[in-house]
This record gives C-alpha cells, sequence and structure tokens, in this order.
C-alpha cells in the first residue's frame, strides 16, 4: 500500500471514529421531538399534549410538535410510536384507554407494560356520575337500591365503548353487585344531551363537560370518582365515601416512550414535563379542563400503567365486555 493510501485510510478511519463519538456525546434533543396522540385535533388528549407541546418547546431547546393519528381507540398511534426508534424524538400521549382498556378490549398485540417505557403522568381527572333531575336517586346508596329492585331496569350512557365513562359504569357494576345497561353513544357530548333530555336516566361523566350542567341545575351530581373531592364541586362526595369503599376511577393523562430508550432521555423529558406542570397558567388551563397536574417519575408510571392494566383487564373480564365484532 502506497503512502498515499494509508494516510487515506487513516483520515477516514479518524472521520467515523470522530463522527461516531460526536453522535455518542451529542446532548438529547439535538433534533425536534414528535408527541403522537391516537385521537382528533380538539379532544381531551389532543388539549393536554399541545398544551405542554407549546410549554416544553419553550425549555428544551428544540421544537415539540404534536402529531394526530386517530383510530382505534389510539391503538393505531400506540402501535406506531411503540415500533419507533427508542431515542426519545418520537413519544405518545395517551390515557388508560389506550394503555389499559384497549389492548384488551379489542385483542391487539400492544401491551404496555412492555412496548412502553413511562416519562410521565401529564393529568389527572376525575369523573362524576351525574343523573337527569327527575331521576329519583338522590344518592349513590339510592342509585344502588333502585338497580338491585329493577336488575337490567335502569340505562347508563357513556362516549363510547371502552371510554372511561363507560368502564367506570363497568367498575361500578361490579363493585356494587348491580346490573345495570349500557348505551354507547358516538361521544360524551351526545350522551350528556340525551341525559338532559331524560332519554338515559344517569352516566358517569368527564368533569369538564358537565360541571357547567351541573351548576346550571340541569344534572345533579351524586358522586365523583376520584379518591378525594375535587375543588370543583367541592360538596360532592366520592363514590368511596357515599357508599363503596375502595372505588376509584379517573381519566389520567401521561407520556410514553418506546421500550428501550435510554434512562437519561426519559429522566430529560420528564424533567420537562415537571417543568411544564408546575407553571400557573398551565395549572390554571389543566384546572380549566376539571384536571389536576400529578408528579411522577418514568418508574412511578411504569408500575401506575401495570396496575390499571390489571385493574381494567379484569373488570373487561368480570363483565364479559366485547368489542362490536367480538374480537
Amino acid at each position: 500500500m502506497t503512502t498515499s493510501r494509508l494516510l487515506l485510510g487513516l483520515m477516514l478511519a479518524g472521520c467515523i471514529c470522530a463522527s461516531e463519538s460526536r453522535a455518542q456525546t451529542a446532548k438529547f434533543p439535538d433534533r425536534p421531538i414528535k408527541v403522537v396522540v391516537g385521537f382528533s385535533a380538539g379532544g381531551g388528549t389532543d388539549v393536554v399534549a399541545r398544551i405542554l407541546a407549546l410549554k416544553m418547546s419553550e425549555t428544551i431547546g428544540q421544537t415539540v410538535v404534536v402529531e394526530n393519528r386517530p383510530g382505534a381507540s389510539g391503538l393505531i398511534a400506540a402501535e406506531a410510536v411503540a415500533k419507533s426508534p427508542p431515542d426519545g424524538y418520537t413519544i405518545l400521549m395517551g390515557s388508560q384507554t389506550v394503555f389499559a382498556v384497549a389492548p384488551t378490549l379489542y385483542k391487539k398485540p400492544i401491551d404496555a407494560s412492555t412496548d412502553f417505557a413511562g416519562v410521565a403522568i401529564a393529568g389527572v381527572s376525575p369523573l362524576v356520575l351525574v343523573v337527569n333531575p327527575a331521576f329519583p336517586a338522590q344518592s349513590v346508596k339510592d342509585v344502588i337500591a333502585l338497580a338491585k329492585a329493577k336488575p337490567g331496569g335502569i340505562n347508563f350512557g357513556s362516549g363510547g365503548l371502552g371510554t372511561t365513562p363507560h368502564m367506570s359504569g363497568e367498575l361500578f357494576q361490579s363493585a356494587a353487585s348491580v346490573k345495570l345497561v349500557h348505551i354507547a353513544y358516538r361521544g360524551e357530548a351526545p350522551a350528556i344531551n340525551d341525559l338532559i333530555g331524560g332519554q338515559i336516566p344517569l352516566m358517569f361523566a368527564n368533569l369538564s363537560a358537565i360541571v357547567g350542567n351541573v351548576k346550571a341545575g340541569q344534572l345533579r351530581a351524586l358522586a365523583v370518582t376520584s379518591a378525594q373531592r375535587t375543588p370543583a364541586l367541592p360538596d360532592i362526595p366520592t363514590v368511596a365515601e357515599a357508599a363503596l369503599p375502595g372505588f376509584e376511577a379517573a381519566t389520567w393523562f401521561a407520556l410514553v416512550a418506546p421500550a428501550g430508550t435510554p434512562r437519561e432521555v426519559l429522566m430529560t423529558l420528564n424533567a420537562e414535563v415537571r417543568k411544564a406542570i408546575a407553571l400557573p397558567d398551565v395549572k390554571q388551563r389543566f384546572a380549566d379542563l376539571g384536571m389536576t397536574a400529578e408528579v411522577s417519575t418514568p418508574e412511578g408510571l411504569d408500575a401506575y400503567i401495570k396496575s390499571e392494566i390489571a385493574k381494567w383487564t379484569k373488570v373487561i373480564k368480570d363483565g364479559d365486555i366485547k368489542a362490536p365484532d367480538g374480537n
């Protein structure tokens, strides 16, 4: 080999080594981050994602963009993110519907406990057991008594199969040992309209969706599903204190990354979420949505997702709940 060829080979090798070294030591993030949402723009998951993306863009040093990929109760987006490179640049904003309900209900090959690595919980919102004012129940115990007197004779509405309002109703039936009939609507708003109109007597509704109706006297709130009372309706008891100790259900939103994402990347993202949800204007936006900000570690979120999968899988199996196609 001539001297010139030897020198050229050494130079190329040096360039490759230097390039690899720079790649290994590059500080995360060095390019835009994409937050994938499995629902249409304007929904609860999308709104929370956009609030955080805007604030994170201001502090993390890169643009954080939201991409909507709706379909299959959020599972299309979940599968896409699970298959993405585990580098922190493609992450998923999801809820318990995506992580703990839909995979079991639709028998899809997604296991949130193994396919994802937790980043952080963003926010949590309780549901409210609300009834039409003409419905005779004045308390949770009244609802249980009426349901036991007429098994299968009382309907409850929800925004669709597998949604948190639906699953909260199923959990209630199991905890109270009663039988209600689920009426699935194409969205929560139509269900609430029928509840106000008297076509259905009761439902478990997201707090942000009905707090105005409750305060206007169009609906009567009997209980909230969270472990503690909510500041939005401080005089309304929890289901647990009113009748069913240990009962708890909530809509929660969280960010996850593909499994195998380095811990230092997860911790960087986690720190940015913490910064965002600590801001007064974000806290106010969350409050307006009936939510409270929650602080978690990546490991804490992983453990929480596992517990939620176990909880809702049991509810689905005990209630023999199936997707429309039987799958």
